[in-house]
């Protein structure tokens, strides 16, 4: 009785030592792929984006046509405030 619970036992730790083994390889997997998504610098692979630097003119430009686009705006908006009062 005692060899053949000690067979069990050998046999148990057996594949307990190939199931590790197994999942010691997946870990490694795992975090060789996990590596790589982080050294490329962000979550879903994509390269960063550098930004251009804007010249003084062009944020002259883009402030004149944003003036006047909400300088329209508030003008639609008091346009329609005026013709539901009348």
């Amino acid at each position: 009785m005692a060899n053949s619970v000690q067979a069990v036992i050998q046999n148990a730790l057996t594949k307990l030592r190939s199931e590790k083994s197994r999942i010691d390889r997946q870990i490694s997997a795992l975090e060789t792929a996990l590596g790589a998504i982080r050294s490329r610098g962000s979550d879903n692979g994509a390269a960063p984006r550098s930004r251009q630097k804007m010249s003084a003119e062009a944020r002259k430009a883009i402030a004149k046509r944003m003036k006047a686009y909400w300088a329209k705006r508030r003008a639609a908006k008091a346009q329609g405030k005026k013709a539901s009062k009348g």
